[in-house]
């Protein structure tokens, strides 16, 4: 049985998706994925780049509410910057919180590619992480 996961960031538009779609394709025989904003807006166009640039196709996710999700249950919730841990509910039905900050790529400036350049940076920091802390447990089949 798959266990599932939630990757939270404030507005669902960069990080989580990134990390959702990251984990989808790298674990997603382990884990069932999600991810939610406390303050959805749009996905980043340039998260959907990055993540094409290594084979995984996001163009289709939309940005979704914590509310649209709190009565699924989750084995693990991740919050990928301050202010969402910050302003998070409590998920009375998760098994772990972790929290794990990134650098939001939204807010990169300058060139088109100078932007990518720092959504490649957040994409490959993501990746590492979520390698590091999901891989010895994902292949035991346990978490």
């Amino acid at each position: 049985m798959k266990k599932s996961i939630l990757f939270i960031c404030t507005h669902n538009s960069a990080r989580s998706q990134i990390a959702e779609g990251i984990m989808k394709w790298i674990y997603g025989e382990f884990f069932e994925v999600f991810s939610a904003g406390t303050e959805p807006s749009t996905v980043n166009p340039y998260a959907v780049k990055v993540l094409k640039e290594i084979g995984i196709d996001i163009s289709n996710n939309r940005s979704k509410t914590i509310e649209e999700l709190e009565k699924k249950e989750f084995d693990y919730v991740v919050t990928l910057c301050d202010s969402a841990k910050e302003n998070c509910p409590v998920f009375t039905n998760a098994g772990k919180r972790i929290h794990k900050s990134f650098k939001d790529p939204s807010d990169f400036k300058g060139s088109e590619d100078e932007i990518l350049l720092g959504f490649r940076l957040i994409r490959d920091e993501i990746r590492n992480w979520i390698e590091e802390t999901f891989n010895k447990t994902a292949k035991k089949g346990k978490l």
